[in-house]
């Protein structure tokens, strides 16, 4: 892996990304309740945290739960809730270690059909299925995995221009697009569940 990603709008943490299969799934795994770039600055400043270059899977899955929950709820925090964080990224790469012998870049590496790399993003710790198509799409759309099927596997989200998720993002105005993408899907759901109340 070695590409330019522009999700975290932070050149030091887009190279990680880039570079660092781990990284991008870690960024993947911290996008929840916080704004996108937040959570893919997270790889970064948990590798600074802990004196690396990048994030070892054997060396994170090695750590005592504590303690690394203590590097992420350090000042400023890596999340809004970095002790369930902590605890999810140190199960991924438990995980990792277990069935991938810590090369994240393997979950990907020989999946022959994008149903195959969508039933093991799914296995991941912490991936549900709309996380794990969303990732799909990234990996599609920006890393240059593309087994047969992967744009139908990522469901809406590997469709062509679409800007629903962090996959879309290249740069600030895609940024905007899907932030925008985002409010007007938190709006309808409002909308819809005060119609369905009234």
């Amino acid at each position: 892996m070695d590409v330019t990603l522009h999700i975290a709008q932070d050149p030091a943490a887009d190279a990680l990304l880039g570079r660092s299969a781990l990284a991008a799934l870690t960024g993947m795994l911290l996008d929840q309740q916080v704004p996108m770039e937040w959570a893919f600055k997270g790889p970064r400043t948990i590798a600074d945290r802990l004196g690396a270059d990048d994030l070892d899977a054997h060396d994170i899955a090695a750590q005592d739960p504590d303690t690394f929950a203590a590097v992420l709820s350090e000042k400023p925090a890596v999340h809004r809730y970095p002790g369930s964080m902590a605890k999810r990224i140190h199960q991924l790469c438990q995980y990792l270690v277990e069935h991938y012998d810590g090369d994240a870049e393997a979950v990907w590496r020989d999946a022959e059909t994008g149903a195959e790399l969508l039933g093991r993003l799914e296995e991941l710790p912490g991936f549900g299925k709309q996380k794990a198509q969303i990732f799909l799409a990234l990996l599609g759309k920006q890393l240059g995995v593309q087994p047969k099927g992967w744009r139908e596997a990522a469901g809406p989200y590997g469709e062509v221009k679409s800007y629903r998720s962090v996959a879309d993002i290249t740069g600030p105005e895609s940024l905007a697009k899907v932030r925008a993408h985002k409010q007007e899907m938190k709006a309808a759901a409002k909308a819809a569940k005060s119609a369905k109340q009234s």
